[in-house]
């Protein structure tokens, strides 16, 4: 394929282009160039795509493929009147919250509701007093489906993307939490669900729409496991021996400060139930069918412990500290006892 990349210097764009090249398509990388570096052998060209005429670089050029991941309508509309008639297939990476019910278990992406778009006078997911994210990738989504034609668009809406070159603190706390072994603190209950996918899985699921003309919109993340296994494999594959896993209630978690998610003096990819109940348990059997690979979570762990080693200026600091997390589970046994 001809392939154009609007993106390619971070995460996801990165893998993309980096795949595309290895299985031999001709790849197009397009981008201001200030959030990242191309990859090495692919062709970069240079362009704002916060001016309407941020993709002239590429005129008159016809692609098989576009990958598009940005967060801004504008950017959306203009890539779709831009590129209309030049492109035969295009995947835009839009996000799981666009769904403004995070309770409800096992929803699925052709039947759940979505936020209302973006108004027309917000252009940034951080204009307003909301985060507007998910309405801009809305917004996003509308546009190219209007522009491009929604026969020729897939719609991957992406949950947590794990891997290397991860720059959240939420999959990396744990590659490197189990690394360290000793006992470690797991939130909440075995049972509880978590969902994820690797990025270089997802970028060979967007080369494989590409490839194929999917259209329609699909979760972007793979089928729900439980955490008790989640922890469990990446405990086999990094930690040392002897590295235990202790339970910890939910409840005595938000008692003693400890935060959901991400961020300082946070246990990453836990949630509180059941407001966050639907979360990481969406219904992802139709893009498993349609083609999402899902590689061992030992890979996953291998690839991105090797990363942070080679890279560890680009790994973000984050998660709870060993110190809090020591004290948390000595007040939890005293409790317990």
């Amino acid at each position: 394929m001809r392939l154009l990349v609007l993106g390619g210097t971070v995460f996801l764009g990165r893998a993309v282009a980096r795949l595309a090249q290895a299985d031999g398509h001709d790849v197009t990388c397009l981008a201001r160039g200030s959030s990242g570096g191309a990859v090495d052998g692919v062709r970069f060209v240079t362009g704002d795509r916060d001016r309407p005429d941020g993709l002239s670089a590429v005129d008159g050029e016809t692609f098989d493929a576009v990958v598009d991941v940005t967060t801004r309508p504008s950017h959306a509309r203009h890539a779709a009147a831009a590129l209309a008639g030049r492109v035969g297939h295009y995947s835009f990476v839009s996000t799981c919250n666009v769904y403004p019910d995070d309770a409800t278990p096992g929803q699925r992406a052709d039947t759940a509701k979505l936020h209302d778009p973006a108004p027309p006078d917000v252009d940034n997911p951080r204009d307003g007093a909301m985060d507007m994210y998910g309405p801009c990738k809305v917004a996003c989504e509308n546009a190219i489906r209007d522009g491009i034609g929604a026969e020729r668009a897939f719609i991957c809406r992406a949950g947590l993307i794990v891997g290397p070159e991860d720059s959240s603190d939420r999959f990396p706390y744990w590659v490197a939490r189990m690394r360290r072994g000793g006992e470690v603190l797991a939130p909440g209950s075995p049972d509880d669900l978590v969902q994820f996918v690797d990025v270089d899985d997802l970028a060979a699921w967007l080369l494989l729409a590409g490839g194929t003309g999917l259209a329609g919109a699909y979760d972007g993340m793979g089928l729900p496991m439980p955490r008790s296994r989640f922890l469990g494999e990446l405990r086999a594959a990094l930690a040392p021996e002897g590295t235990t896993l202790t339970w910890v209630d939910q409840e005595f978690l938000v008692e003693h400060d400890v935060r959901p998610w991400s961020g300082e003096r946070a246990v990453p990819l836990w949630l509180p139930l059941p407001e966050y109940a639907g979360f990481m348990t969406r219904d992802t059997t139709r893009s498993v069918e349609a083609g999402l690979p899902a590689r061992p979570i030992a890979d996953t762990a291998r690839r991105t412990a090797h990363w942070m080693e080679a890279f560890p200026q680009d790994v973000k600091a984050g998660g709870l500290a060993a110190g809090d997390e020591a004290s948390v589970l000595r007040e939890w046994h005293a409790r317990s006892a």
